[in-house]
């Protein structure tokens, strides 16, 4: 049972409580733990700052891994019960689609995945990348300086990786060349040897990754295990280093990730977040890349929204939404519509690190 917040007599709690949803369990609860500390860090720091609307953030965990429809009755269960005043975090697009029905116009809703593109749902705000800001940019740098033009796209069989692929068949050509497979696996997929046959006979020089967490650690263990690796690139927008860290150096040859934030990345603000994290939770903690840090940005999108609109009023948040800017780990960002802009990278795996070769 969920804390349900006392009687507030026409006023205030003094807690601003909020729905962190992040997955625990699943393919994606490899990165699970690196949101729920990376999130706590941003409560704690609004706290130290005097909370947000002089509230006290207080964060409560749903388990974001679940089946979509569960997590969206969960998560509304607690807005109708008045026991959560916002929805911040990282899950799959099929849970927010699960969700927006639910609790859009009810309580501000802070989006925090790399996602398809598409959400402009009034009162759900977004800090990820979006493939059309990403995808393509990387993309071209890898048809330029590797000469890619055949691409196999793999994915796992939701709504993300699905209308992914299809924003990457144009992308393909308009960089010159084309996408000649498309394979997508149930989320949780362990054998992977019929989808590495269809990548080498359609000859691919890259394959675009849309696999979550533990699916694209089997994934990669097995395509270097094949020998694929040898003549054949990896580009994925959903990678960061715990999943490199799980699928072990021998299978991150060739392996590239796009994304607004790595843990390498040198910096100003970022490199004054990681101290301040290893400083909190000590240099063995989860490490932190763009999928975990996400949901700092989560916490601190919905706290410059809130103290810009003076209100947690969802109408109030969108029309204050233009307005709102702050500083983060990856710089100073501004929304533009419900979306953060932000500068992106492209980055090569170097064993259990990413090594940035360009912006975006």
């Amino acid at each position: 049972m969920y804390p349900v917040p006392p009687a507030r007599n026409g006023g205030l709690s003094r807690t601003l409580a909020v729905a962190l949803v992040v997955p625990l369990q699943g393919p994606a609860g490899v990165f699970g733990p690196s949101c729920e500390l990376a999130a706590q860090l941003a409560a704690e720091e609004l706290n130290a700052a005097g909370g947000v609307l002089d509230r006290e953030v207080r964060l409560i965990v749903v388990d974001g891994g679940a089946p979509p429809e569960r997590v969206a009755a969960e998560v509304e269960a607690l807005v109708s019960l008045g026991a959560v005043d916002a929805v911040v975090g990282w899950h799959t697009s099929a849970v927010r689609r699960a969700l927006v029905p639910r609790i859009a116009g009810r309580v501000p809703y802070v989006y925090t995945a790399q996602y398809e593109g598409g959400e402009d749902t009034p009162g759900v705000f977004l800090t990820g990348e979006t493939d059309a800001a990403q995808l393509l940019p990387a993309m071209r740098v890898l048809a330029e300086e590797a000469g890619v033009r055949r691409w196999c796209t793999v994915g796992n069989d939701y709504v993300w990786p699905r209308v992914t692929a299809r924003g990457a068949r144009r992308y393909a050509r308009a960089c010159g060349g084309r996408v000649r497979d498309e394979v997508f696996v149930p989320l949780g997929t362990y054998e992977f040897e019929p989808v590495l046959r269809r990548i080498e006979r359609c000859q691919a020089d890259a394959v675009l990754m849309l696999l979550v967490g533990d699916d694209a650690v089997r994934f990669n263990r097995a395509f270097s295990a094949y020998g694929l690796h040898q003549r054949c690139l990896r580009l994925s927008t959903h990678m960061d280093e715990n999943i490199l860290l799980a699928t072990g150096a021998g299978g991150t040859e060739g392996l590239w990730a796009a994304a607004g934030y790595f843990e390498t990345l040198a910096t100003a603000e970022s490199l004054h977040f990681s101290g301040r994290y290893a400083a909190r939770f000590g240099v063995e903690a989860p490490v932190v890349g763009s999928l975990g840090e996400s949901c700092f940005e989560g916490l601190r999108l919905l706290a410059a929204l809130a103290e810009r609109a003076r209100s947690l009023d969802v109408r109030a948040m969108c029309a204050a939404g233009d307005t709102v800017a702050y500083e983060g780990p990856r710089g100073v960002l501004r929304l533009r519509g419900n979306h953060l802009d932000q500068r992106l990278y492209l980055a090569r795996a170097d064993a259990f690190d990413f090594d940035i070769v360009a912006q975006l």
